[in-house]
């Protein structure tokens, strides 16, 4: 089962989530918050899998806390959620890590689909979002030498990445742990300047890094 956490302030909003992700076997619902003010403390503790957040929320918005995850946990996949198809914001929640989003008039099935589609490495998002993604990485296709040299270790892990692999796929590759391959990807994200995977891999294939 996909472990799940929901970031959402509007109590009724979160209530309705909790019962979709509860109605299907292939979630479990670990925690559900009405701010990110602790999400990083909460990360820790209920180690989720997946996210679930709320682009918009009091305190620390939806983007910053993609920001703050990803810097510490970049193996955990965020699927954002919005009232409104406001495209700036999604493209800098995606820019910052966010695998996709979903939009909060969506059925159960669909908020179900996104989830798993997120975790299994997926990007649920709109054809216009998409192609803005796309520009993005098509306008770096300059190379960049301004950051740190990659170990062995971190190269062998991007190699893969680039490759499609998951991150538990590419820990039975290499024979380590999955704790090992975090490790290595905090430190690719850091000298690479990136805070995704997908930018990363853009990174990688732009610099021939792998």
């Amino acid at each position: 089962m996909i472990r799940v956490n929901i970031y959402e302030d509007q109590s009724e909003i979160r209530e309705l989530l909790i019962e979709t992700v509860r109605s299907s076997s292939d979630l479990l619902l670990v925690n559900a918050y009405p701010n990110a003010k602790e999400i990083l403390e909460n990360t820790r503790k209920d180690k989720p899998e997946v996210l679930l957040m709320d682009i918009q929320m009091p305190g620390i918005s939806g983007i910053e806390a993609v920001q703050l995850v990803k810097r510490q946990y970049p193996q955990i996949q965020i699927c954002m959620q919005t009232v409104f198809e406001d495209n700036e914001k999604i493209f800098a929640a995606i820019c910052s890590g966010a695998s996709g989003y979903i939009l909060k008039d969506s059925s159960p099935e669909k908020y179900i689909n996104a989830i798993i589609d997120t975790y299994q490495g997926g990007s649920p998002m709109t054809p216009s979002i998409a192609r803005k993604v796309l520009t993005m990485f098509q306008n770096q296709n300059t190379k960049v030498t301004d950051f740190a040299e990659l170990t062995t270790g971190e190269k062998n892990v991007l190699e893969l990445l680039v490759k499609g692999l998951s991150y538990k796929m590419i820990a039975a590759d290499l024979g380590v742990s999955f704790p090992t391959v975090n490790f290595h990807l905090k430190n690719i994200y850091k000298k690479l300047h990136v805070n995704s995977a997908t930018e990363a891999i853009s990174k990688a294939l732009v610099n021939n890094l792998v």
